[in-house]
């Protein structure tokens, strides 16, 4: 096939003017990583791209691009993980804080109930015959009693009626009292005792605990006495003579009389 040579301007460039156009290409293509098909006319006639080695450096170029951004990418995605993960564990320590703390409140709020029910059951004070009444008062006068008064207050109570502690203690005796019968004498929780005179029958023996309404004996007209009833003394010690008022006693202790 035949060409015709151009004529005038138009003419072919020189072998010099080609391998500067090339030359300046490539340089194009390395800077700007610019990746298609070659256009310009002066490098459309060049060798294949095997022999000059332009689509390796371009292809490379898009390989470590592609790489670049893979990395970023999976960066991104560990950073979004780790964000996630460093959340849900300060939810989840926020939450087992949350929940040791009322945990911690709870038992708190236990103890200071177990307290203050044990408070209120050592200072719980009852009446030694529930819903009787004095039928003789302290230190009311007589030749009945030998030292002259009433060392106690009398409790009306048919025989057979339920005695019971006026609070929580110890007995410290249980057994005949002389003119005061059948009597137990029990050392309150307090330090103060407790005498119960007259008694047809006794429920307790030395050495027991009792507590606030707990049946002791019954009631009776054994002793010095002429007629059934429950004998009640307040005292600071457990002997004859100590005797405070039982019905101040009592309603110091929170007994209605």
């Amino acid at each position: 096939m035949a060409f015709t040579r151009a004529s005038g301007k138009h003419r072919r460039p020189s072998r010099t003017q080609r391998g500067t156009a090339r030359a300046a290409g490539v340089a194009a293509l390395a800077t700007t990583g610019v990746v298609g098909s070659l256009t310009a006319p002066a490098l459309a006639a060049e060798p294949a791209a095997a022999q000059t080695g332009l689509t390796p450096v371009v292809t490379l170029g898009d390989v470590v691009a592609d790489r670049i951004d893979a990395q970023a990418a999976a960066q991104h995605e560990a950073a979004r993980e780790a964000a996630e993960a460093a959340a849900r564990k300060a939810a989840e320590e926020a939450a087992r804080e949350k929940a040791a703390e009322e945990a911690e409140r709870v038992r708190a709020e236990k103890e200071r109930a177990a307290r203050e029910a044990e408070r209120k059951r050592l200072n719980t004070f009852v009446s030694p015959i529930p819903g009787s009444y004095v039928s003789t008062g302290y230190k009311s006068g007589g030749a009945v009693w030998s030292s002259g008064s009433h060392t106690g207050v009398d409790f009306h109570a048919a025989s057979g009626t339920p005695v019971q502690s006026v609070g929580i203690g110890t007995v410290v005796e249980a057994g005949w009292g002389g003119s005061y019968g059948n009597q137990v004498v029990i050392r309150m929780n307090d330090g103060t005792y407790t005498q119960y005179g007259h008694l047809s029958s006794i429920g307790v023996s030395v050495g027991q605990q009792v507590t606030a309404g707990q049946q002791i004996g019954l009631s009776g007209a054994t002793g010095n006495v002429t007629g059934a009833h429950l004998h009640f003394e307040a005292r600071t010690t457990a002997e004859y003579g100590s005797d405070i008022d039982p019905v101040a006693y009592l309603r110091a202790h929170g007994v209605n009389l």
